[in-house]
């Protein structure tokens, strides 16, 4: 399949289907959910929802109705470990998270998303998140740029690099994760990420902070925001700076301006 697929006209109608799957299964639960409508699945802080459930088997019929190719859901993952296989041995994919940031969606705060990857050949090629709470939108594909509600963005260098702010996602690191907040600290102010990555990425392109680190990188967390970052000239690396790939089964991914990336790397201790 050719990157060109990705015309404006898909765009467009990703988008819509998102905006659908929203209507229809997502702002209706938010702020009314019932307790048999939130479950546990791996661990007890990893939630989900019949939003998320009801959001994602939309999405997969409307996505398929695109492009006719495999659909790896958060939550049907959940349910065939298999299916995240196809991310990086399938020709192309879609890779959705109907509700990015559940925890937050339950506890009826605002840093939710719904974010969407077109994966080719294993590489991330377009992406889409879209904001239901606040009706915002970030869209962008390879090669072609980052847009946010409609205009295109691009992050300027760190106006001050001698203070830089950080967002962590360290807990799941096995190295001390407390070596790496004193790392942080150093580098300027530090806080734990929104657990919600759509957010937190809309954060770094929105220069609220200045660089991500991530522990855990599922590609449904992280496919769409490390593509968007990328093309808002951010660098969104593994540690040792190669690619990240989101089909890969590797750890731990750092996105920051090209010009402090390796000197946040470096102070954070985990190159």
């Amino acid at each position: 399949m050719p990157t060109a697929i990705v015309t404006p006209t898909l765009t467009t109608a990703v988008l819509d289907a998102m905006a659908a799957a929203a209507e229809a299964e997502i702002m209706p639960r938010w702020r009314a959910l019932t307790a048999s409508e939130v479950r546990t699945k791996s661990a007890e802080w990893d939630l989900v929802t019949d939003a998320d459930v009801l959001a994602e088997q939309q999405l997969t019929v409307a996505l398929r109705e695109l492009l006719d190719i495999p659909v790896v859901g958060e939550e049907a993952t959940a349910l065939d470990p298999s299916l995240v296989d196809l991310v990086a041995s399938s020709d192309a994919c879609w890779v959705v998270d109907p509700v990015d940031g559940t925890r937050n969606f339950v506890r009826g705060q605002e840093d939710f998303a719904c974010m969407i990857a077109l994966v080719e050949a294993g590489r991330t090629v377009a992406a889409w998140i879209t904001y239901p709470a606040v009706g915002r939108a970030m869209h962008g594909s390879l090669g072609t740029g980052t847009y946010i509600d409609g205009s295109r963005v691009v992050v300027p260098a760190p106006p001050q690099p001698e203070a830089l702010r950080g967002a962590l996602g360290a807990r799941a690191f096995t190295k001390d994760p407390e070596a790496i907040r004193a790392g942080a600290s150093r580098l300027g102010p530090a806080a734990d990420i929104r657990f919600c990555a759509g957010w937190d990425y809309l954060d770094i392109i929105e220069a609220r902070t200045d660089y991500l680190l991530f522990s855990r990188t599922l590609p449904w967390d992280h496919a769409p925001g490390a593509l968007l970052a990328q093309e808002a000239g951010l660098a969104s690396a593994r540690f040792d700076g190669s690619e990240y790939l989101p089909g890969d089964a590797a750890q731990g991914l750092l996105t920051a301006h090209p010009t402090v990336w390796s000197r946040v790397r470096d102070g954070l201790g985990v190159a």
